[in-house]
């Protein structure tokens, strides 16, 4: 099992990064958040989880360990896969997702594209007790995606259709984010000005 990984990030995508460790670059999945805060070059450690698959080998990493552990307990939830997990952990932080569940708070789960009132109970009764309590003090600061066509908008419009918002939604939010920042804004960060911007609507 790969637990983590000490590389140079030598690529960025809209969903992945490629870290090159001793010669060999390792393609993995992580949150947007992660993405817009390295470059390229960059020295990067990522606590990692590989998941796998008849058909496949795919591995997930979190500059924070929390973030892995969390995203390794929201996949023990019954019909949550990694692309979920990974979808819930790029709207919600650890600390979010902590206190969501310690609160039963079934709106704040349901900011995840995907998942609706249904799936966000089962989550709140199956994560009880598995995930620690939470911190005493939290700011809340949720994220979530949208889009606007064009370059880069098409693609971050694309990456957050992948990540279960839908295209109209998507667009829009991408529109709203590329009024705000500017012509000047790359994909990484127009893909974080979009999340921040969405925030609990889906």
């Amino acid at each position: 099992m790969i637990a983590s990984l000490t590389g140079r990030v030598v690529r960025l995508d809209l969903d992945a990064l490629v870290l090159e460790v001793a010669g060999i670059g390792y393609l993995v999945r992580t949150t947007p958040q992660a993405l817009a805060a390295t470059r390229h070059g960059a020295e990067l450690t990522l606590h990692t989880e590989l998941v796998v698959r008849e058909d496949s080998l795919t591995l997930y990493g979190f500059p924070q360990a929390e973030e892995a552990e969390t995203f390794r307990i929201v996949q023990s939830v019954t019909g949550i896969g990694p692309r979920t997990a990974l979808a819930v952990l790029a709207v919600l932080d650890p600390e979010e997702l902590r206190r969501a569940v310690a609160e039963q708070d079934v709106k704040t789960i349901t900011r995840t594209p995907g998942i609706g009132p249904k799936v966000a109970g089962r989550m709140l009764l199956e994560l009880g007790g598995k995930l620690p309590a939470p911190s005493e003090a939290s700011t809340e600061a949720p994220s979530v995606p949208g889009a606007a066509p064009g370059g880069p908008d098409a693609d971050v419009v694309e990456a957050l259709i992948g990540l279960g918002w839908a295209e109209k939604a998507a667009r829009s939010a991408v529109e709203a984010a590329r009024e705000e920042g500017g012509e000047q804004l790359d994909a990484a960060a127009l893909l974080r000005t979009a999340l921040r911007g969405l925030g609990g609507h889906r």
